[in-house]
């Protein structure tokens, strides 16, 4: 079985919160879609984009939150890790001011 690692970034000021749904376990979710393409890099480095989901029935597009890349790919007992810039979780930040 194939299997692809996959980073991405978002906007959190972009996100619908209308759309936000609370879980059986009291958490608050969100619902997203995240296209990749396997063959095409833009010039930022992303393989693709993430964007909010949408029901069939919503008749505006599912609102682009972010973009992904792929780190790491593991095809046919192959194993690749991209060059892409790594995720830094060292990096602090503020949320107070965080819209939700």
């Amino acid at each position: 079985m194939a299997k692809i690692g996959v980073n991405g970034k978002i906007n959190v000021t972009k996100i619908d919160k209308s759309k936000l749904f609370h879980g059986k376990n009291g958490a608050i979710y969100l619902d997203f879609t995240t296209f990749i393409d396997l063959d095409n890099v833009s010039e930022y480095g992303d393989n693709g984009m993430i964007t909010q989901s949408k029901k069939k029935e919503d008749t505006e597009n599912g609102n682009i939150l972010g973009n992904s890349k792929i780190f790491w790919r593991d095809e046919d007992q192959q194993t690749k890790k991209f060059d892409n810039d790594k995720v830094d979780n060292t990096n602090t930040f503020d949320d107070s001011d965080i819209p939700f």
